[in-house]
């Protein structure tokens, strides 16, 4: 196992890593959050970046849970879950995703098995520093069907495509009604207001402008 150069600081990623060894690092970390791509045998791992990562990272988990809240749709929220699949050698831990179209399939497990449960359907990433591997391919590849990717502080949907690939949507997977251009003014939280009440400003923009 060879460990390549940090493209930033906090970052490091292992070559020839093998699939047992990628699961006892799954075991060793499970109770501490270190974001990490797995991927053909290389393995990323990073640490935490601070508020930087975090405020938006609860900022677009608390606007989807409230989304579903208010249109009545039942959604199974699991934080960072780490997807993987070994056939396909591919593993990554989001920064949050849910599940909706198959919440209740998901709802009374207790784990996560890969070789029975379908992926989220939604997972959210906070892209805030250079990644040696490609994150994106990787949710493909494990069949993330929407992937919702913040950076410089503008949100881009991705959907997945019949050939496997993400392309760009201005139409929500999960949310197909929801006005994605209206939307987004609320994913950068104005300074001089409270979450609490940003996320009341919110809820009062769906109830009128989404709901009957």
């Amino acid at each position: 196992m060879a460990i390549l150069t940090a493209p930033t600081p906090g970052c490091v990623t292992f070559e020839d890593v093998s699939w047992e060894f990628y699961e006892q690092f799954l075991e060793e970390f499970k109770d501490r959050y270190v974001r990490h791509t797995f991927d053909d045998g290389a393995l990323e791992i990073m640490s935490p970046v601070g508020l930087q990562h975090a405020g938006p990272k609860k900022l677009l988990s608390w606007l989807v849970e409230t989304l579903t809240e208010e249109l009545n749709i039942p959604i199974l929220c699991v934080g960072s879950l780490t997807i993987r699949n070994q056939r396909r050698a591919k593993g990554i831990e989001p920064d949050e995703c849910f599940y909706l179209t198959h919440e209740a399939e998901m709802r009374n497990k207790t784990d996560y098995d890969p070789d029975r449960d379908p992926p989220p359907d939604l997972a959210i990433e906070i892209d805030w520093t250079n990644s040696s591997l490609p994150r994106m391919p990787v949710y493909a590849r494990l069949g993330v069907p929407e992937v919702w990717r913040y950076a410089d502080q503008q949100l881009t949907v991705f959907c997945l495509t019949a050939t496997g690939e993400y392309a760009e949507s201005e139409q929500s997977r999960a949310f197909p009604l929801l006005p994605l251009d209206e939307f987004r003014r609320f994913i950068v939280r104005d300074p001089q207001v409270d979450e609490t009440t940003w996320i009341r400003t919110f809820r009062q923009w769906v109830r009128t402008s989404l709901t009957p």
